[in-house]
């Protein structure tokens, strides 16, 4: 068989976290009573007449400079026209040939290397409905249009991406960044982000194009990847045995792990695009794109090269850290308060992360400040209190919001590091475990794990176990 390499450009929607609708007041909230949420504008009954929402115009510039696009001074919105039972006006509001936000990049990291992923528009439109459809065989189906008219971000890349698993990092880099812009929860079991993907071979090493195929009802990051690496080597079998690829759109199935056909891909001028004439063109002043320029956070990746540079912490510490940017701002306040930062890292990926998603408490609800991780990291440091100790202390600081020192001082939790107390008791320990002793006089040096255990026991985990383990070895000769 030729040796092929694949071509995959992706296009992602995304629902924007406006309060109302991109050309109406309706609210967009998700999980409403079917068809509730609807009014005359974003029904399209006649007569009525479209107002863009600010709120969404400023979500897309800033996406658009986030990305490095260059965000056009002057561009126009155009009717889209198909015909479905989800789409009540029989076109879609969108932008065609005059996009608002145009070129630009997006990095992102590739098996350990670094690669970025051109970006050829992002574009402003209105959502469609959505079908519903009974589970009863031979059941009715019906038609939702709450969520006609909720402002999507259409993002287009180039086709730079060459496998299935550049895919994937692609969209996961990109679903990082809107959440760190807060433009969109991209929450996939919501549809708040969708993606198509347009997907050719070729051969190796050619600057000519494959026939495409776009494989579209993909409801996760890994299921993209999966439907890729399926078509890509459908391709490659029809090309081997003298078939022709032809350009259609292919549904994924992900129980049977397969595409098939759903259509004909649909050229430009199918959908007959002309623009909008009950909308004005939109004219982007340059004082307020600097304005939005100004409020551009720190990318993630730039983010996670900062932390491992500025505070010395392990790449892998800070990809979790950056994973959410409120959580990066919480650990970066923690260090900024006198936290050492690794001891930091470590409590908040550790106790911290693991009680957030047990008792499902959003992190902006975190009862423990980045004081109390300053409080907590130095009476560990201190040896005031146990590591594990520390562990406790901090659930009771995240459960009640109380400081750690009180919780210390009300359970009498402080540690014992006197060597004259901690001497006696292991003098008991070692008078007790004979065959221990013997065992670790004898050469089994780890039985002093044993009588560790045991002192700390009799102790009722308050020992230092630095300073038992020390004094036990001075007595063990």
């Amino acid at each position: 068989m030729a040796d092929y390499e694949a071509v995959i450009g992706l296009e992602v929607h995304v629902q924007m976290k406006t309060r109302s609708k991109v050309f109406c007041g309706c609210a967009t909230a998700f999980g409403a009573e079917p068809n509730t949420l609807v009014c005359p504008v974003c029904l399209g009954l006649p007569g009525t007449l479209p107002v863009l929402n600010e709120a969404a115009l400023r979500y897309a510039v800033l996406t658009g400079l986030m990305l490095g696009s260059r965000i056009a001074t002057f561009s126009n919105f155009d009717r889209k026209n198909y015909f479905y039972p989800d789409l009540p006006k029989n076109y879609q509001i969108s932008q065609y040939d005059l996009p608002l936000c145009v070129g630009g990049g997006l990095e992102i990291d590739l098996g350990g290397s670094r690669t970025t992923v051109g970006i050829t528009r992002v574009h402003l439109e209105e959502d469609a409905g959505k079908l519903v459809h009974s589970e009863v065989a031979g059941g009715e189906s019906g038609v939702d249009f709450n969520r006609t008219g909720v402002p999507l971000l259409e993002i287009v890349s180039e086709p730079d991406i060459a496998e299935p698993e550049g895919a994937f990092a692609y969209l996961k880099a990109l679903k990082l960044l809107l959440q760190y812009l807060g433009v969109s929860d991209c929450d996939m079991e919501k549809g708040s982000l969708r993606c198509d993907a347009n997907v050719s071979i070729r051969p190796r090493g050619s600057a000519t194009l494959g026939i495409k195929t776009e494989v579209k009802n993909m409801n996760s990051f890994r299921a993209v990847q999966k439907a890729l690496t399926y078509e890509i080597e459908r391709q490659k079998r029809a090309l081997g045995e003298g078939e022709r690829i032809v350009q259609e759109t292919r549904l994924w199935e992900a129980e049977s792990e397969v595409t098939h056909p759903m259509r004909s891909k649909e050229e430009a001028h199918d959908y007959r695009y002309f623009p909008e004439p009950d909308l004005v063109p939109v004219v982007v002043d340059a004082a307020w794109v600097e304005e939005i320029r100004a409020s551009l956070p720190e990318s993630p990746l730039k983010r996670r090269d900062r932390l491992v540079s500025e505070f010395g912490i392990p790449e892998y510490d800070a990809e979790v850290l950056t994973s959410e940017r409120g959580l990066a701002d919480y650990f970066e306040a923690c260090v900024k308060e006198g936290a050492e930062p690794k001891a930091a890292s470590n409590l908040i990926m550790g106790e911290m992360l693991r009680m957030v998603k047990e008792g499902d408490v959003p992190l902006g609800q975190c009862r423990v400040r980045p004081e109390g991780i300053v409080e907590i990291l130095g009476l560990v440091g201190e040896g005031t209190i146990s590591a594990a100790t520390g562990k406790e202390v901090f659930a009771e600081m995240f459960r009640t919001g109380r400081g750690a020192a009180e919780i210390v001082a009300s359970r009498g939790l402080t540690q014992i590091s006197d060597e004259g107390e901690l001497g006696r008791i292991a003098e008991e320990v070692i008078k007790k475990n004979p065959k221990s002793v013997e065992d670790y006089r004898g050469g089994k040096k780890q039985a002093i794990g044993f009588l560790v255990g045991q002192v700390m026991r009799a102790t009722g985990g308050k020992a230092n176990p630095q300073v038992v383990n020390r004094v036990l070895r001075e007595k063990l000769g």
